[in-house]
């Protein structure tokens, strides 16, 4: 399935980061957090612009970085195995932007 932004302006890195934390403070406050609880489009775009580069896995977050639409399956993989690799602040912000996709692939969204 192909997920979108009806943005396309990315977050900067620091709207990424407070945007990231703030996700988690609130969900971490939940005990059944909704999906619906999601970051933004602009901050998904961030994360992908942050994680773009020649790897295959980098290629996918260009690709939704640049056109801001994407296959939900590849991006779900390219984050998870991006997450293997990543910095905690990165794990965070990645395992975001994997529940931003499966807000988008439940018909719900931000």
């Amino acid at each position: 399935m192909i997920v979108s932004c009806r943005v396309r302006t990315p977050a900067t890195d620091l709207q990424v980061a407070a945007g990231v934390s703030d996700i988690l403070d609130r969900r971490a406050e939940l005990k059944r957090p909704p999906a619906t609880l999601a970051i933004s489009d602009a901050i998904a775009l961030g994360i992908a612009g942050l994680f773009s580069s020649a790897t295959p896995s980098g290629r996918v977050f260009g690709h939704f970085y640049r056109r801001g639409s994407v296959d939900s399956a590849e991006l779900i993989e390219a984050a998870r195995l991006e997450q293997g690799f990543a910095s905690p602040e990165g794990h965070a912000a990645l395992h975001c932007l994997i529940g931003w996709v499966r807000s988008r692939v439940n018909g719900q969204t931000h």
